[in-house]
C-alpha cells in the first residue's frame, strides 16, 4: 500500500513538472474548456439574414411578410426580384435563404386555386437552413389558415366552426430537455466531455513508456518495489484525481458562469465522468504499455481519439451508420459515455437508465487494465534482468 502511495504523489510531481503533463492535463483543459463556451454564447441561431421576392403585391403576400418580419430567427435585410439574383445574394453569403410570392397568389387562393410559395435555402449551412425553414412554414400555414379563415367568416359562418373547417386538426408541439434549440447547453457539454477522452487517453498514454525517455524506470522499479500492478494502481489513481480537478472545472466554474446544464444532476454527471476517465485511463495504460516508443503510441492515441465525436452519434444517428461504423463506435468508450450522459444530465433520469452504459465502461476497465499489468511486466522485467546482470559483472 505504501508503494501505490509512493508511486501517486511521485506521478503527481511528474504532471507538476513536466511540460507534457502539466500543459496537457491542466493548462490545455481550462483553455479549451472557455473557449467552447464562448464559441455558442449566442446559445441560438437567430437575426438570420433573409429576403424577400414578392411578385403578387397583395394584401396577403404582405401580410405574410409582416408575419415573417415578426420571427425572431429572420432578419428581412433586403428585397429581392429574380432568382438569379436571390442565388447570387446566397453564394456570396449576404443572405442564408429567401421566399418568393408568385403573381396571382391572392387571386389564386380566393379562387380556390392552389398557389406554390418557393423557399430558397442555403443547405451548406444546415442548421439555419432547417431554421429557416421552420420559421417559413409557420408562417405559411398560420397565413394561409387565416386567409381561409376570415374567407369563410365572411360568408356569414360562425368563428368555431370557420376555425375547425380551416384548421381541423391542430397541433400540440411539446418540446423536452432543450425547447429552444439552446446550441451552448447542447453542444458545449459534448465538445468539453470529448475533449476529456482525449486529454485523459494522450496523458495516460505517456504516463509508463515517458518513464524511459526521462530514464527514470529504474527509479520507477525501486519505488514500486518491483510491482507492475503497484505502478498501474498509483498512475491510475494520480491521474484519477487530476481528472476530478478538471471535473470540478467543468461542473462548477464553467457550467455555472456560462449558465449551462442542469445542476441537479451534478452528481450523477460525477459517476458517469468517472466511468469514462476510469475507461480512459485504462486505455492510455494500455497503449502506454504496448508501445515502447512515445511517438508511436502518440500516434496510436490520436488516430483512436480523434473521430470520437463523429462515431459517438452526438451530432448523426449511430443507427443511421453503415454497420462497420457502428462497430467501431462501440470500441471507443465516449460513446457508451455520451449514451448514459444524455440520461442522466440532459434528461436527469435516476441512475439505473444509464446502467448499460456503465457497465460497458466498466467492460472497458476490465479488458485494459489487466492487459496494461501483463504488457508493461515485460518492460519491468527488463529493468530487473539488467539490474540482474550489472550485479553479475559487479
Amino acid at each position: 500500500m505504501n508503494s501505490v502511495i509512493n508511486i501517486m504523489i511521485r506521478e503527481w510531481k511528474r504532471i507538476l513538472n513536466l511540460k507534457v503533463f502539466y500543459l496537457v492535463m491542466l493548462v490545455v483543459p481550462a483553455i479549451l474548456f472557455t473557449f467552447y463556451a464562448f464559441i455558442y454564447q449566442k446559445q441560438e441561431a437567430k437575426h438570420l439574414a433573409f429576403a424577400i421576392w414578392d411578385d403578387d403585391q397583395s394584401a396577403i403576400s404582405r401580410q405574410l411578410t409582416f408575419l415573417l418580419e415578426q420571427k425572431e430567427s429572420l432578419n428581412i435585410t433586403r428585397r429581392v426580384y429574380s432568382e438569379e439574383e436571390v442565388k447570387r445574394l446566397i453564394n456570396e453569403g449576404k443572405i442564408l435563404g429567401a421566399v418568393h410570392f408568385p403573381a396571382n397568389l391572392q387571386k389564386n387562393i380566393y379562387s380556390r386555386h392552389p398557389s406554390t410559395v418557393t423557399l430558397y435555402t442555403n443547405a451548406a449551412s444546415l442548421v439555419p437552413a432547417k431554421m429557416i425553414y421552420k420559421a417559413v412554414a409557420e408562417v405559411i400555414i398560420t397565413g394561409s389558415t387565416g386567409v381561409v379563415l376570415q374567407k369563410l367568416v365572411k360568408t356569414g359562418m360562425k368563428a368555431d366552426q370557420a376555425m375547425a373547417l380551416a384548421n381541423p386538426i391542430k397541433l400540440n408541439v411539446y418540446q423536452l430537455y432543450n425547447a429552444t434549440y439552446n446550441y451552448q447547453e447542447y453542444l458545449v457539454p459534448g465538445l468539453i466531455t470529448v475533449s476529456m477522452q482525449m486529454i485523459l487517453i494522450i496523458s495516460c498514454m505517456l504516463a509508463l513508456n515517458y518513464e524511459w525517455k526521462t530514464e527514470t524506470m529504474e527509479e520507477l522499479y525501486h519505488c514500486s518495489n518491483g510491482s507492475v500492478i503497484n505502478v498501474i494502481a498509483g498512475k491510475t489513481i494520480a491521474h484519477l484525481v487530476v481528472s476530478w480537478i478538471n471535473f470540478i472545472l467543468i461542473a462548477f466554474v464553467v457550467f455555472p458562469y456560462f449558465d449551462i446544464g442542469v445542476p441537479n444532476a451534478t452528481g450523477k454527471f460525477f459517476v458517469i465522468y468517472t466511468f469514462l476517465s476510469l475507461a480512459c485511463i485504462g486505455i492510455g495504460m494500455f497503449i502506454s504499455a504496448l508501445f515502447k516508443d512515445v511517438m508511436l503510441s502518440g500516434d496510436v492515441a490520436l488516430f483512436y481519439t480523434s473521430p470520437a465525436f463523429v462515431f459517438s452519434g452526438f451530432t448523426f444517428p449511430r443507427w443511421a451508420m453503415p454497420w462497420y461504423d457502428q462497430y467501431y463506435a462501440l470500441i471507443m468508450p465516449y460513446t457508451a459515455f455520451l449514451d448514459g450522459f444524455f440520461k442522466l444530465y440532459y434528461m436527469n433520469l435516476p441512475l439505473k437508465y444509464a446502467q448499460g452504459d456503465l457497465i460497458k465502461l466498466l467492460i472497458f476497465c476490465a479488458v485494459m487494465f489487466p492487459t496494461a499489468i501483463l504488457l508493461f511486466r515485460r518492460q519491468f522485467n527488463l529493468v530487473f534482468d539488467e539490474k540482474k546482470e550489472a550485479k553479475l559483472i559487479d
